[in-house]
């Protein structure tokens, strides 16, 4: 605890008995083991005591985040889409200069031709399919019957 190693408790253990005496050092020694205790308990209580206090600071920090969190979750409830859309189209119509005049005199301007544009497929000539064979009367009978009777 204090760093003292066992050859430096035997010297204070050895000193302890010379200068308080064989009679009074088991008195002297649960005296001071009961003021040990004291002085543990104390620290114990000064550490619950300091722990407990973090955590309501830390409780403290969640609530302000908490009440932040729902204040922006009630801005956001506040939002109308719709009229700020038309707002900015409204906006976006008063900045735009008006367009000019179109005349009919004006011509269709032609696209650009295309540089190094690759030639058109020629046309290949396709003839058109056969027509189907006639069917006739005999392919659409129906086929004989077998014969029933005497078999071998």
């Amino acid at each position: 605890m204090f760093g003292l190693n066992w050859g430096e408790l035997i010297v204070i253990g050895i000193v302890a008995l010379i200068a308080i005496g064989p009679k009074e050092l088991p008195t002297v020694l649960r005296t001071l083991g009961h003021w040990m205790g004291k002085v543990r308990r104390m620290a114990n209580e000064f550490q619950s005591q300091f722990q407990e206090a973090l955590r309501e600071a830390e409780f403290a920090d969640l609530k302000k985040h908490a009440d932040e969190i729902s204040s922006s979750v009630q801005e956001i409830g506040r939002i109308e889409p719709i009229s700020e859309m038309q707002k900015d189209v409204e906006q976006a119509f008063a900045e735009t200069p008006p367009a000019a005049p179109v005349t009919e005199s004006a011509a269709e301007p032609q696209p650009a031709p295309v540089p190094d544009a690759p030639s058109p497929l020629p046309e290949i000539e396709v003839p058109p399919p056969e027509p189907p064979a006639a069917i006739a009367a005999e392919d659409l009978a129906a086929p004989p019957a077998p014969k029933a009777g005497g078999g071998a």
